[in-house]
């Protein structure tokens, strides 16, 4: 972090030295307090990348700290790999073309070539791209579910799967060595193109990748009632053409979109905060399936690796967590490949640390092994490359987290929006068609393995002193360890600040109950701390007793 003078000095210098006048024009603008929040340091970049407010200033997703970023990525890729390729996507947010094109310049100007989406595509796609056209890294211009003034910068390798630490941090090295304005080489994209040093992504490209999230299928020739009333919502991002492509050609022909989401706008002026976990972001497409009287509704996320549901419970519709689905999710692809033989030898689901313990019980009961690993799909991913590597690629089941992020196939190494809007429509034809519903079967499932509860709280820290503050939160709840959650003994306690069970280093604590598990962890694409709380009982309202005399504990610490 820079001190006062340092902060004033490179103020000083980007009002000298930046040559974009809308830029120069904002910088003029901030005060004392706005410079500072600018300029203290470096927009952090970690194994998310870059992600921050799209503003002037160090600390800011702006044309020079996303050349900077690119120009230390190509040093990194020139230092380990004889003639390395970069695919690069964009999502619908202000600004997410012309970053990716700048990307896109500094990589043809350090002699690498380029493989650019002609037009924005969910984050699965880039994933996708970056294996199928044997690429050395990707990058992903997308702040994914984040309001609408951040933006950022996601880095894959070739595996297809987001950086690794060791990864991140020897990309940061080379980012760290280079001035800002000085040591950043550029070319323009026009001749790029001409030089043929970037060329398009073709559609042979999205045709196939379309084609295998179709493969996911695990009907097995069984009736699928696809008559149900569906809407979805991209959210104003990138799920509509992938979306509605896969739903057409799986015969869901009754879909209907909500029309003021249906097209891009980074302005999201209907959810301000385009998260398909919240309520908020969910109400248009509520009130659009309330006026049509419709059966199911998904929304995805801005860049589409995200979706949420909800689905119509007599009167009502009720919203499904991310907890809800990838049970469902697993427990309906697990019972289909065991009622038809086509369970593998020895079957994987993957599941984040923060996810439900609920999961991990279904598993069992259908002699799936369960990988538990760190917060952040990329260690799903590294999960696949694993089976991959020893040729049992097709050992992997699903991967989900809390977050409403599924992956049902070993394709790609992402989340995938596309994927679980398709699954989850065929899981509830499938249903429809012999007389269950989605509540209808989840009920079924807490009788048989206990009711559970998960929860997810967020607290925010903004700005240099909040940085601060956050670090010092996670210090006390080491110096000091609860010693009950909810009047219940801590019997054990997982401190991953030092790896545990092979996994790597990470910033999380979890605390196990007789009846609950607390996990305590920042936030790494976000100024937050968050809290997740998952409570099993007997039955719901003891379940909500629980989770609420926890939650009420946690706010006070934190």
């Amino acid at each position: 972090m820079r001190i006062k003078d340092e902060i004033h000095r490179e103020y000083a210098r980007w009002l000298e030295e930046a040559k974009d006048p809308e830029l120069k024009a904002r910088l003029r603008e901030l005060d004392d307090a706005g410079i500072e929040d600018a300029f203290y340091q470096d927009l952090a970049f970690g194994t998310a990348g870059l992600r921050g407010v799209m503003d002037a200033g160090t600390n800011r997703m702006n044309r020079y700290t996303v050349a900077k970023a690119s120009q230390g990525l190509a040093n990194y890729l020139k230092g380990r790999y004889a003639d390395p390729s970069v695919a690069v996507a964009y999502d619908s947010r202000k600004q997410s073309e012309q970053f990716a094109r700048i990307a896109c310049e500094v990589f043809a100007a350090n002699g690498i070539r380029v493989h650019l989406y002609r037009e924005l595509m969910p984050t699965p796609c880039l994933s996708w791209a970056v294996r199928s056209l044997d690429c050395s890294a990707g990058v992903m211009v997308t702040a994914s579910h984040n309001p609408a003034q951040y933006n950022g910068y996601k880095v894959y390798g070739p595996d297809g799967c987001q950086i690794t630490t060791e990864g991140a941090e020897a990309i940061l090295g080379e980012i760290e060595k280079l001035d800002i304005f000085r040591d950043v080489v550029s070319l323009p994209f026009q001749d790029a193109m001409e030089q043929g040093m970037a060329a398009w992504i073709s559609r042979k490209t999205t045709d196939a990748y379309v084609s295998r999230v179709l493969e996911q299928s695990v009907l097995f020739g069984d009736e699928a009632d696809r008559s149900a009333a569906i809407v979805y919502s991209p959210l104003n991002g990138t799920g509509r053409n992938p979306v509605l492509r896969a739903l057409y050609e799986s015969d869901f022909r009754n879909v209907t979109v909500v029309r003021e989401q249906e097209e891009p706008d980074g302005d999201f002026p209907t959810c301000p905060s385009p998260n398909p976990e919240n309520r908020e972001a969910m109400a248009l497409g509520l009130e659009t399936c309330r006026r049509i009287g419709a059966d199911l509704f998904l929304a995805t996320d801005p860049d589409c690796d995200r979706c949420g549901v909800a689905v119509r419970d007599g009167a009502e519709y009720r919203l499904l967590t991310g907890n809800e689905v990838g049970i469902l999710l697993l427990d309906y692809i697990c019972a289909q490949r065991s009622r038809h033989g086509k369970m593998p030898q020895d079957p994987v689901f993957v599941k984040t640390i923060v996810t439900t313990d609920l999961a991990e019980k279904i598993a069992a009961r259908y002699g799936v092994r369960t990988v538990n690993v760190l917060t952040g799909f990329k260690f799903i991913g590294e999960v696949i490359g694993g089976l991959e590597a020893r040729g049992r690629e097709k050992d992997y089941l699903l991967g989900f987290e809390e977050s409403c992020g599924y992956l049902t196939g070993p394709y790609v190494r992402d989340k995938d929006g596309v994927n679980a809007v398709l699954m989850i429509c065929e899981m509830y034809a499938r249903y429809r068609a012999q007389g269950i519903t989605l509540p209808g079967r989840l009920e079924e499932i807490y009788r048989e393995y206990g009711y559970s509860l998960s929860t997810v709280y967020s607290f925010a820290f903004p700005g240099s002193a909040g940085m601060r503050e956050m670090t010092e939160r996670m210090e006390a709840f080491r110096r000091e360890p609860p010693s009950a959650w909810g009047e219940e003994p801590v019997e054990r306690t997982l401190d991953y600040a030092g790896g545990l069970d092979g996994l790597p280093c990470a910033d999380v604590i979890k605390y196990f109950t007789a009846s609950a598990s607390v996990v305590i962890r920042p936030s790494g694409t976000e100024p937050k701390l968050k809290a997740y709380i998952s409570v099993t009982a007997p039955d719901r309202e003891r379940a909500r007793e629980l989770e609420q005399r926890i939650a009420a504990e946690v706010k006070a610490r934190v």
